[in-house]
């Protein structure tokens, strides 16, 4: 992939949206950011195949224009960023949205999955509720802009998820090591990556993941399981020998 002509697509939508450019008021470029965006240039939710693994990636989102709640609003964040517009990624349970805040001060929310729509805190509980099949209120904490680290890690994340429903195995190593580059003490990711490598056959370095993982979790509700799957996994080992 040649990433720097990916980097220039982002130059060129900013530079395409000059008449965000003209407006004075942050809050009124933002808005006509949406627009240029999502009703101009056609950026919008992949709702009809969600799990399809490009929308998670930026090169497939900027050719295709279709993405899902995280990318589409790495979209909005970047080429916002581009013209002078300070917009934050915000992490709600199964949802993604970004905040703004006007220079008085007042924070705006905007969902990028549904066209950039504007949202309330309220209407936030609303989408993440139906997301999650179960009531929920949502605190202040679950508002704070998320970091660049812990952004990546939702992308991999949704990837892994994936390729998990794929059972594309070789993918998903390939994401779970990626995850542990961004944590390498994180002991569910080193859980996974056991899962990734027995599905894989590699069974040695199954029983090891597994083995590192009890030692750190040795009570974790799932303990159980994964020492079940330990065991099966060295008497197969046994055999081999």
């Amino acid at each position: 992939m040649d990433v720097g002509a990916y980097l220039r697509r982002l130059d060129g939508l900013a530079a395409g949206a000059r008449a965000v450019r003209w407006e004075p008021d942050p809050l009124r470029r933002l808005h006509r950011l949406r627009e240029f965006l999502f009703e101009e240039q056609g950026f919008r939710g992949n709702s009809e195949e969600y799990y399809d693994p490009r929308n998670s990636f930026l090169n497939d989102v900027l050719d295709r224009r279709l993405g899902i709640p995280i990318t589409l609003s790495l979209v909005l964040i970047e080429v916002g960023r581009r013209l002078g517009l300070t917009i934050n990624g915000i992490g709600l349970p199964a949802h993604f949205i970004v905040g703004f805040r006007a220079e008085e001060g007042c924070r705006v929310l905007l969902d990028a999955f549904n066209g950039g729509a504007l949202l309330t805190p309220e209407g936030c509980q609303e989408v993440v509720s139906r997301a999650l099949g179960r009531p929920v209120t949502l605190q202040e904490e679950h508002f704070a802009p998320v970091t660049k680290r812990q952004f990546l890690a939702r992308v991999l994340n949704n990837l892994k998820v994936v390729y998990f429903k794929q059972e594309a195995w070789d993918k998903a190593l390939k994401v779970s090591q990626r995850l542990l580059v961004l944590d390498p003490d994180n002991p569910c990711e080193i859980r996974d990556r056991g899962v990734v490598h027995a599905n894989l056959g590699d069974l040695q370095r199954a029983a090891a993941d597994w083995e590192t993982y009890l030692r750190s979790n040795p009570e974790s509700p799932d303990a159980e399981a994964v020492r079940s799957r330990l065991r099966r996994v060295r008497q197969a080992l046994a055999a081999l020998n």
